[in-house]
């Protein structure tokens, strides 16, 4: 199951850089996550400094 990214996100692109797929990309309000790249490693939410980013449903 991909994760996602909430409103919490402050775009700061610390998941962007640490996402091994390239999975993450700036969307219009805030990063946004391609569920169908996505790897469900965790790596994003792990380096998020405002705990913007969950395990999808």
């Amino acid at each position: 199951m991909a994760y996602k990214i909430t409103d919490a996100c402050i775009s700061c692109g610390s998941c962007a850089d640490a996402c091994p797929a390239g999975a993450i990309s700036q969307g219009d309000d805030h990063y946004v996550i391609d569920a169908s790249a996505c790897l469900d490693c965790g790596s994003c939410a792990d380096t998020c400094p405002n705990d913007a980013i969950m395990p999808g449903e």
